[in-house]
């Protein structure tokens, strides 16, 4: 009786594991499964639980596979893998009612918006986003729930964020008794070298999966105290040694060379924007690997608001239209010089769910399409060490898959119009 019931156990268990199998199969007609390398026609994409199974030649009967499969037709369609931005702020977007958002908008509806920012972010064809500032524990709250399949939105790599007193990271254009309460709430402003190895420790030790510095003034920053250097090399070298310690790597803010410099010696994972990196700092980037994450669509959109409205103030205006009249060409001349790019947008300064504008931009710059999408695929998946589980459409990576009418290989626009998303096996949109 015994040895009865284990068989009928094991058997249940069998049963009860094909019965939940979910099996998709897309027909894709042209198919770009390995960004960087050419497109096929007429493939089959097998699905099962999420991952993908197999990559068949031809379109393969759905129910010769699996007669429970799933067809998704896009035989009509240029498939690829779900594009990853790696430089959002899903929190926010820049507009003229900030000031009294921080005021009056509490933390929960915070999230609410959050996650519609989210969404539309993924809807446009975005399945994993790297956010690397912004209220941590409710954009961790956010992050777990879409891990744990409780809510729809992108796979979210969130950063902690470490800067110094009065730095790009710090508060900045409030009152002093504002600045005090948010000092206060703020244990991740440091200064000194064990004061910030003690704030890169408290932000992964609360959540963060990577740190992000600033080792540069911003242009948001509503103080005239420019884009150069802000935090000591001994600084900087603290917060990456305390993260790598614990697993973690860094992401940089910089824009003018001496601070990309000081952060890629220190040695981050990426520069972010890099706006004035030159021939020194492009030898450091190919020596360490670093990638270079462009943000050139955050910087039309505050050159646009500094010339066409009264958002920014004086100061930040000043500094807008200088680095985002200088980030395209500096972008181009850093491409050539063969830095490694991953694709960026910094969403939040421009508006979520348009993220596909930067390879527009960059593509302008003087970026092949293909080497665009390779950015935005597999150099992405490469920084945020997901290359196992991203950034391709091969067997036993995950379904993360969008498609569009024709191919951005020929006209980089079709990226601006996402038809299908798929993410972790889930379509997401379907037009």
């Amino acid at each position: 009786m015994k040895v009865l019931s284990l068989l009928s156990i094991a058997l249940t268990s069998i049963l009860s594991t094909t019965v939940l199998a979910d099996t998709q199969v897309i027909h894709a007609g042209e198919l770009l499964a390995v960004p960087g390398k050419a497109p096929l026609k007429k493939q089959t994409v097998v699905i099962v639980d999420g991952k993908i199974k197999a990559v068949k030649k031809g379109f393969v009967s759905a129910k010769s596979i699996d007669k429970d499969a799933t067809l998704v037709d896009l035989s009509k369609s240029f498939v690829m893998p779900g594009m990853m931005d790696m430089h959002v702020h899903l929190q926010g977007e820049l507009g003229p009612n900030n000031d009294s958002e921080a005021l009056k908008m509490s933390s929960q509806l915070m999230q609410m918006r959050s996650h519609m920012f989210a969404m539309r972010t993924l809807n446009a064809g975005f399945t994993t986003v790297r956010d690397v500032g912004s209220s941590s524990q409710e954009m961790y709250a956010m992050r777990d729930a879409i891990d744990r399949g409780w809510m729809q939105g992108p796979t979210i790599i969130a950063a902690g964020g470490v800067g110094i007193t009065g730095g790009h990271a710090d508060v900045s254009g409030v009152s002093p008794e504002l600045m005090e309460f948010h000092d206060e709430s703020n244990k991740t402003v440091c200064n000194g070298p064990y004061d910030c190895r003690r704030a890169a420790r408290h932000a992964i030790k609360y959540g963060a999966n990577l740190i992000k510095i600033t080792s540069t003034g911003g242009v948001l920053t509503d103080r005239a105290t420019g884009t150069g250097q802000q935090m000591e090399m001994d600084e900087l070298k603290e917060v990456v040694l305390a993260a790598k310690r614990m697993g973690a790597k860094v992401a940089s803010h910089a824009h003018q060379e001496d601070g990309i410099i000081a952060a890629l010696e220190a040695g981050v994972a990426s520069i972010e924007h890099g706006t004035y990196a030159g021939k020194k700092s492009y030898k450091l980037f190919k020596k360490s690997g670093a990638y270079l994450v462009p943000t050139l669509l955050a910087g039309e959109t505050v050159l646009q608001m500094a010339k066409n409205t009264d958002v920014l103030s004086d100061s930040q205006k000043a500094k807008a239209i200088k680095v985002g009249t200088d980030m395209k060409g500096n972008f181009a001349k850093a491409y050539k010089a063969g830095v490694k790019i991953a694709f960026g947008t910094d969403s939040g300064v421009s508006k979520h769910g348009i993220n596909a504008q930067e390879a527009v931009l960059m593509y302008k710059a003087g970026m092949p399409a293909a080497q665009v999408i390779k950015s935005a695929t597999v150099n992405a998946a490469d920084l945020i060490d997901k290359s196992a589980s991203l950034g391709t459409i091969e067997a036993g990576k995950i379904a993360d898959i969008i498609a569009m009418h024709a191919s951005p290989l020929t006209d980089i626009n079709e990226l601006l119009d996402v038809d299908f998303v798929m993410k972790s096996g889930e379509v997401i949109k379907s037009k």
